[in-house]
C-alpha cells in the first residue's frame, strides 16, 4: 500500500489517535506524486531518443550500413530524420510543458485535466514512435529493391527461374516477421514503462475524482 493510501485511511478515521488530514493535505500528496511521474516521462523520453542515437552511431560503420549509404537516397534518409527529430522535438517540448503545468496547478479540476492530457500525450508518442519505425522500414526497402544490385541480381535470378512469387513472398515475410519482434519488444518496453508511469497517472486521477465529489 502506497503513502497515499495510508494518508487516505488517516484521514477518514474517526479516531483522535490519528492526525486528521485535510482535503489540501491529501491534494497536495496527489500533486506532488503526479508532478514527479511526468517528470520521470520527460526523463525517460530523453534517455530513450539518446539510446537510439547513441545505437545509430554504433552502428554507423558496419557493412550493411556503408552499403546503404552507398545507395543515392540520402535526400530520403535526411528528410525522414529531419521530419522525426522534429515531431519528437514537439513530444520533448510537450512532456516538459505538462510537467510545469502539473507542478502548479493549484486545484483539482485542473490537475485532471492535465493528467488526461499527459496521458494522450504518451499514447500519442508511443504511436508515432512505431508509426515512424514502419513507414522508415517501407521505405528502406523500396530504396533497396530500386538501388541495391546485390537485391535486385537476386531478384532478376529468381525471376528467371520462374520463382518471383516465392522470392518476394519468402523476402517479406522475413522482413515483417523480424519487424513484428522488433515492434513486439517495443511495446514490452513501452508497457513496462510509460505503462506503469500511466496506470500511477490513472490512479491520482481516480483519487482526485472521489476527492472532487
Amino acid at each position: 500500500m502506497d503513502e497515499l493510501e495510508l494518508l487516505k485511511k488517516d484521514w477518514q478515521k474517526d479516531s483522535n489517535a490519528y492526525p486528521k488530514l485535510s482535503y489540501n493535505d491529501i491534494y497536495k500528496m496527489i500533486l506532488k506524486k503526479s508532478s514527479s511521474i511526468v517528470k520521470w516521462i520527460f526523463i525517460i523520453s530523453l534517455l530513450e531518443f539518446i539510446f537510439w542515437i547513441v545505437l545509430s552511431i554504433a552502428f554507423k560503420g558496419n557493412k550493411e550500413m556503408n552499403q546503404f549509404d552507398n545507395l543515392n537516397s540520402n535526400y530520403i534518409v535526411i528528410s525522414l530524420t529531419v521530419i522525426g527529430y522534429i515531431i519528437l522535438a514537439y513530444f520533448f517540448f510537450m512532456f516538459f510543458k505538462n510537467y510545469r503545468t502539473i507542478s502548479v496547478t493549484d486545484n483539482a479540476k485542473k490537475l485532471m485535466e492535465n493528467i488526461l492530457k499527459t496521458r494522450q500525450t504518451v499514447r500519442r508518442y508511443v504511436a508515432f514512435n512505431l508509426l515512424y519505425l514502419i513507414i522508415a522500414c517501407v521505405l528502406l526497402l523500396f530504396i533497396a529493391f530500386d538501388q541495391d544490385k546485390q537485391l535486385i541480381n537476386l531478384a532478376n535470378i529468381a525471376a528467371a527461374n520462374g520463382e518471383s512469387f516465392k522470392f518476394y513472398a519468402i523476402f517479406i515475410l522475413t522482413v515483417s516477421g523480424l519487424l513484428a519482434i522488433v515492434i513486439l519488444i517495443l511495446l514490452i518496453f513501452y508497457w513496462l514503462v510509460y505503462g506503469i508511469l500511466l496506470r500511477r497517472l490513472n490512479r491520482n486521477y481516480k483519487e482526485l475524482k472521489k476527492l472532487d465529489l
